[in-house]
């Protein structure tokens, strides 16, 4: 557990009543989403919230075998639970890929054929123009209009309290009410580098690392569960955050 008034640092707190789930970034693994729903489900038996919200913070495909399970099991967990489904940036791949074909040439080095295995298509190694084309055009009719529904209305970012959630991160030096969504889906080094304060507390996914990292102006929850067999879920409440 993880209390931030404790220290001499400003704490940082959620509203009265309110309760988040912040899930790492899933990547095709359908398998360990589950486990985190049956985690999400026992702590809300144990110890009621008015308001619970599930915050996911992108990367729901590519890497992982199960990209379409993924978002069908996200698609019936919304339906009766209050839910945020942030934007990764290996999302903007497939719905790129959709609209030009060539985008697979580099989609396939972050886990994208993957991703078209889910779907039913069965791409080459080393697709040529063609084949590129002809994918592009079968993943089109796969996506089920209930997905497109999903990646539609994916958001950028999410914020309550004190705490602001965002995919990748913030662009250092800039407000929060002025980022910009490349940086919130992409940003590395100068995000991770920063040791200054921002304006909330935030916690992102997008960069692998073993364990959750709890810094003072961030918190860190990818653990790469496609590979670790790891899916980080953080539960904040008040002024305690602690991986549930």
């Amino acid at each position: 557990m993880w209390t931030l008034g404790r220290s001499k640092e400003p704490a940082f707190a959620l509203p009265a009543g309110y309760r988040i789930y912040a899930i790492g970034d899933v990547h095709g693994r359908d398998d360990l989403l589950g486990d985190v729903f049956d985690r999400i489900d026992a702590d809300l038996r144990g110890h009621h919230a008015r308001h619970a919200i599930e915050v996911y913070l992108g990367d729901y495909v590519d890497r992982g075998p199960r990209s379409r399970d993924v978002i069908d099991r996200l698609l019936a967990r919304a339906r009766h639970r209050d839910t945020v489904f942030l934007k990764g940036n290996h999302e903007t791949f497939l719905l790129d890929f959709i609209s030009d074909p060539q985008v697979l040439r580099s989609w396939r080095q972050w886990g994208g054929l993957e991703t078209l295995m889910s779907y039913g298509l069965r791409p080459s190694l080393n697709p040529d123009d063609a084949e590129l084309a002809a994918l592009s055009a079968a993943l089109r009719m796969a996506v089920p209009d209930s997905h497109y529904a999903f990646f539609e209305a994916m958001v950028p970012f999410f914020t309550l309290g004190d705490y602001y959630f965002a995919h990748a991160g913030i662009r250092p030096g800039v407000p929060l009410t002025r980022q910009v969504e490349q940086d919130l889906l992409w940003i590395r080094d100068e995000f991770l580098e920063w040791e200054a304060p921002y304006e909330k507390m935030i916690v992102h996914g997008h960069t692998a690392v073993m364990e959750p990292e709890f810094r003072r102006n961030r918190i860190n929850i990818d653990t790469g569960a496609y590979a670790t067999g790891r899916l980080t879920c953080l539960m904040i409440e008040n002024d305690t955050a602690f991986v549930l």
